[in-house]
């Protein structure tokens, strides 16, 4: 009977290694669903209706180049599937890279990284309390009407 029982436990393993396949599958799918470029929509609260931006130009609001003096940049956490999809596409850079930059730019005192939220409905409260606001949100949330959808270049 001692023989027997590595066999049962060899069947444990290949059960848990196939559940836990099965369980990654569903979330790389998930995944690659928040990560299609058309999931992302970028809103800024302006007056003017007709503003549009560049790619550069959003990452350079982004990453405190000039723009981001007169446009504020809005984040949502750290991890957000929704983040790291526009960080990866618009800004171009990983989520480590970005906060290593942030870290320096903290220090030498040049700069601060955009405010961050923990969901979709901070992030439209804060766009529509603060001008000149700007952030990455999921395409098909309904946005008010204050605020304008950029169309990008």
């Amino acid at each position: 009977m001692i023989f027997f029982k590595p066999i049962n436990n060899i069947k444990k393993i290949m059960m848990l290694f196939v559940v836990a396949s099965s369980l990654l599958g569903f979330s790389v799918s998930v995944y690659a669903e928040n990560t299609n470029p058309s999931n992302v929509i970028i809103v800024v609260n302006t007056t003017d209706k007709n503003l549009s931006f560049s790619k550069q130009q959003i990452r350079h609001i982004y990453m405190g180049g000039a723009m981001s003096r007169q446009f504020k940049a809005v984040n949502l956490f750290v991890g957000n599937p929704l983040r790291i999809n526009f960080n990866t596409r618009m800004v171009g850079l990983t989520e480590s890279r970005i906060q290593a930059y942030w870290a320096q730019m903290r220090f030498t005192g040049r700069s601060k990284p955009p405010v961050e939220f923990e969901s979709t409905e901070e992030v439209i409260e804060y766009l529509l309390t603060v001008e000149d606001s700007v952030a990455y949100l999921p395409a098909g949330i309904t946005i008010p009407k204050e605020l304008t959808i950029i169309a990008l270049n």
